[in-house]
């Protein structure tokens, strides 16, 4: 059956291939959860102990391929072997578990057989851009659909390899395809939390609150996509199937968005928090309770460049959000590392930073792939200003991270207008948390406190609190919430430059009116 060979490796094997991060042996506890979460570029396993700590962490890195410009693919085949192997490898260092959560990153598309269990071409990225004109052309039949969507995808993946629409097909995020991997085959299915970012659900019905949701026939039969193509939507907390494909066959109980799963990872379970994660880019959720935002639809922007999520669905009650997106948050200091070497490292920039008490009126604006949330501007490019003849190193690395920081605090300014909810802490995970300079520049601009999350990737922690859930680990989502504390708290002792930083921003825009001219 599909997903089987994996599972029979042994985890000795998969320590000398992989990075383990930690070589203790945790006390082993059954009412943990396995968790295993599909990033952009590596698979990891973790277990979440009822104390909310994560232990027998193992990873594989599965780095995305770039065949030619706009094209992100991801090899499907590669994605189930590390998921199988770094979960039996955890699971073989942690002891049994209750239950499984998956987590992932949203929007990446595949299809399979479902007689070989094997992917029908190439993995397509939620960063691929190779249908960026077919959602330019839709929009003139009314469909407003983005690339990093799944529906044009699908699309694409079905019209070149079964354009008959003659084979036994399924499609699935990344979600579905690890569940069906784990169930041996058994299980194929999604969560509202992905569903609800692949522009094939009925988006009326979502905001009339209903939660037991089949997939738009209008859309299906648009992009001529075949029903039993479509994975079955389940609720991100309540158990699914049987992992049969790892030891004991402990049950798949969780499955959610890794922005939601970092959203509930760091305690946000009431309307009004907020957490920001820091990684490549950068997304800032908002959760704004059971009731869908006062703007448009699911796909559709509010009036300050937010979209409305789903955060995630138990039993029959949805959890809503906002989501701001910023393009270039770590890909700035990356800039600084690869392309101006003015950084060993990454992780160099905090020292250097700290070289100088501030930017002396130095600004860095980070759009190297455009500007996002509050204005998406796809033209914008990345704009330093405010040099003199004494600006030098520390001068230049601070302001790229001040510069992040601004943008953080572009988000949640945002957020806030189109939530229409007040939020009075951020709290922050993702790598660039890890740095104490940008750390305190977002308290700055943000202008109020900063939780830093115990957990440097949240999503882990989240997925599991969800997947716990729902096999009696946690009794309520507050008690849940309640094992994700922070690890420091940032409270705000910088001057005011909001002004100045808009100012800057403003000089970034229309850089390359084309592509400004361009809008998802």
């Amino acid at each position: 059956m599909p997903g089987r060979r994996g599972a029979s490796v042994r985890a000795t094997t998969v320590r000398a291939r992989q990075r383990p991060v930690e070589e203790d042996q945790p006390r082993r506890c059954t009412i943990s959860v396995l968790v295993i979460d599909v990033g952009s570029s590596a698979v990891r396993a973790a277990v979440v102990r009822p104390d909310g700590s994560v232990q027998a962490r193992c990873q594989q890195l599965v780095p995305p391929q770039r065949p030619g410009p706009g094209l992100v693919e991801v090899d499907g085949a590669a994605v189930a072997r590390a998921a199988l192997e770094v979960a039996s490898a955890s699971l073989e260092m942690a002891g049994p578990v209750a239950g499984v959560g998956v987590t992932n990153q949203r929007g990446t598309t595949i299809v399979w057989d479902a007689r070989s269990g094997q992917p029908v071409g190439p993995c397509l990225s939620w960063q691929d851009l190779r249908t960026a004109g077919t959602c330019l052309e839709l929009q003139g039949e009314g469909l407003r659909l983005a690339p990093n969507e799944s529906a044009t995808k699908l699309a694409w993946l079905l019209d070149t390899y079964d354009p008959d629409r003659k084979g036994d097909l399924r499609f699935g995020t990344l979600d579905s395809w690890v569940v069906w991997q784990l169930s041996a085959g058994h299980a194929h299915v999604t969560d509202l939390s992905n569903a609800a970012v692949t522009g094939l659900l009925p988006t009326e019905g979502v905001l009339a609150g209903k939660a037991s949701l089949a997939w738009d026939p209008a859309r299906l039969e648009r992009f001529r996509v075949p029903e039993a193509c479509m994975p079955t939507i389940v609720a991100s907390s309540g158990v699914v199937a049987e992992a049969c494909a790892l030891p004991g066959s402990p049950p798949i109980s969780g499955l959610v968005g890794d922005q939601q799963a970092s959203l509930f990872g760091q305690g946000c379970v009431n309307p009004g928090d907020a957490k920001a994660t820091f990684g490549t880019g950068a997304f800032l959720d908002v959760n704004i309770g059971g009731q869908p935002p006062p703007f448009g639809v699911l796909g559709k922007r509010g009036p300050r460049g937010c979209f409305p999520i789903i955060a995630w669905q138990r039993a029959d009650r949805l959890q809503w959000g906002v989501e701001g997106i910023m393009l270039s948050a770590g890909t700035a200091v990356a800039w600084l590392v690869e392309d101006l070497g003015l950084l060993q490292g990454t992780a160099e920039s905090a020292e250097v930073a700290g070289a100088c008490p501030s930017t002396g009126d130095v600004f860095f604006v980070p759009a190297l792939l455009g500007l996002g949330t509050p204005v998406w501007d796809f033209g914008a490019r990345s704009l330093l200003i405010g040099m003199t003849s004494g600006t030098s190193r520390p001068q230049v690395v601070r302001a790229v991270l001040e510069g992040v920081a601004h943008r953080g605090a572009d988000l949640l300014e945002a957020a806030e207008g189109d939530s229409g909810l007040q939020v009075s802490r951020l709290r922050v995970d993702g790598g660039m948390s890890a740095n104490p300079v940008f750390v305190q520049a977002l308290a700055d601009a943000c202008r109020r406190p900063v939780q830093v999350s115990s957990e440097l990737e949240a999503t882990t922690l989240g997925a599991g609190l969800l997947a716990g859930l729902a096999v009696g680990t946690w009794a309520s989502e507050a008690e849940a919430a309640s094992v994700c504390r922070p690890r420091l708290v940032v409270e705000p002792n910088g001057p005011d430059q909001r002004a100045r930083w808009a100012d800057a921003r403003a000089r970034a825009e229309k850089w390359i009116p084309e592509l400004s001219a361009l809008s998802f």
